[in-house]
């Protein structure tokens, strides 16, 4: 009992320095280090040099935490927001930041939007497709493409989007309000 009366200031100010580095709480890494002097006590006896043992026991829990946070990745049940630091996820997880819902629905909505524009009339889905497209072409390059002339495209995309606009309205029409009097 006197080792850890003697060795409780120095612990508690050892993880206030190194906790926040890391995003832990202090208490948190005094709780781990007492129990890594717990089962080393148990196992070999007291330390001969227990301070520095300290020392060493909180750098190595601050290294643990330190590669837990590299690999962990934080649970976000609304999928909408950003992690919770800049550095919270690891790199080859950047491409997994969507949960699969969302991804789905994604790619859903962008089948329902590509059918619309295939059954636009006239040069519509010619028109729309080409902006659509992943290449991301100029005006220029959509006109001569199409063979119209540069100027024309912007009210042709108009009409087009508007009649693209009235189509989908009519398909995801807002449901009657049902048994309620309007």
């Amino acid at each position: 009992m006197d080792l850890l009366e003697k060795l409780r200031p120095l612990l508690a100010a050892e993880a206030a320095a190194e906790a926040y580095g890391v995003g832990i709480e202090p208490a948190e890494l005094e709780q781990a280090v007492w129990l890594r002097l717990l089962e080393r006590t148990r196992a070999d006896g007291p330390p001969p040099q227990p301070a520095a043992w300290l020392r060493g026991a909180v750098r190595a829990e601050v290294r643990g935490a330190r590669r837990r946070a590299r690999r962990e990745v934080p649970y976000d049940p609304a999928g909408d927001g950003p992690p919770c630091g800049p550095d919270s996820r690891p790199a080859e997880h950047a491409e997994h930041t969507e949960p699969a819902e969302h991804a789905v629905l994604r790619a859903e909505t962008g089948r329902v939007l590509r059918a619309a524009v295939r059954r636009l009339p006239g040069r519509c889905p010619l028109l729309l497709g080409a902006l659509l497209s992943r290449s991301d072409p100029t005006y220029r390059e959509i006109a001569g493409e199409l063979g119209m002339s540069q100027g024309s495209l912007g009210p042709v995309r108009s009409r087009c989007l508007g009649c693209l606009r009235r189509m989908l309205t009519a398909e995801i029409a807002a449901p009657e309000l049902w048994g309620k009097e309007r």
